[in-house]
């Protein structure tokens, strides 16, 4: 495990993720946050942008195909409403012989490594812990633990990037994070052509007619603005596919009961 001294102080650091996420279509969305993440010159600094959408849209696929664009390291952190202060940056543990070690948070090893961290689904989190962030999230660019009374100061090759989904918002956001969180970046539903495209390279082993039927399935949920999405479609041909192996029916045949196992009845009027 890496470990850093900061003011005679030795913190255990997260590891970087690997994940097997790739971003299909919509490469503008791709440049806007490639460009709040830019730095223009020595005394500029880089935004902290807000990705905003419906559950499934592929928020955090987004982040994380930029974060390797830039060729960083890339950190997640899983925000919940029981996210406390201290989760965020320093934890305290028993190490051997009773002794206490510190842990640096995944935002602590991303701010130390200049990596990207990804805060997922932030609007999951209290006012309590957002102001914990604040001074990270403006020119000052740092955290403070309590825990240890360390000053952690980040890389300058360090970013962040919140995910919010539109429907799992816990607790408010802050007024004055509102401000640091910028600029906002929505994502919608993807074109039929993307959501194919996106079908593809998740599922390459699928037989063309039933993703082309599962697109068409979500193009008319998206056409009604239900919050079905390609994550959805995604895991409707999957569950058909493996439903057909184990049964003498087609692909085809194991849509309706594969839409209904997923998502339910009320989805059934969607699929032609």
């Amino acid at each position: 495990m890496q470990q850093t001294t900061i003011d005679g102080i030795t913190l255990s650091l997260a590891r970087p993720v690997e994940l097997a996420l790739n971003w299909i279509g919509q490469d503008e969305l791709l440049r806007q946050l490639l460009a709040a993440w830019m730095v223009l010159e020595a005394r500029d600094i880089p935004f902290n942008p807000r990705l905003i959408g419906k559950p499934g849209v592929g928020k955090t696929t987004l982040a994380y195909a930029a974060a390797k664009r830039l060729n960083r390291p890339v950190y997640l952190f899983q925000a919940t409403m029981d996210t406390r202060p201290e989760d965020l940056i320093v934890t305290p543990v028993i190490g051997p012989g009773g002794t206490i070690q510190y842990v640096g948070s995944s935002l602590v090893s991303a701010m130390v490594n200049g990596g990207v961290l990804i805060l997922d689904e932030g609007n999951r989190m209290s006012e309590k812990s957002w102001a914990s962030l604040a001074p990270l999230l403006d020119d000052r660019r740092y955290v403070e633990s309590v825990i240890t009374g360390l000053r952690i100061p980040a890389h300058r090759d360090f970013r962040i990037v919140v995910t919010m989904n539109e429907d799992a918002s816990t607790f408010e956001i802050p007024e004055y994070i509102h401000s640091r969180l910028q600029p906002q970046i929505y994502i919608d539903f993807p074109e039929a052509d993307e959501e194919l495209l996106i079908l593809k390279e998740n599922l390459p082993f699928a037989e063309p007619e039933i993703l082309r039927y599962v697109v068409d399935f979500l193009q008319q949920a998206h056409a009604r603005d239900e919050r079905y999405s390609v994550r959805d479609g995604i895991n409707i041909a999957r569950y058909a596919l493996k439903m057909s192996a184990v049964s003498s029916s087609a692909p085809r045949e194991m849509l309706a009961t594969a839409v209904e196992r997923i998502l339910g009845d009320e989805a059934l009027p969607y699929l032609s």
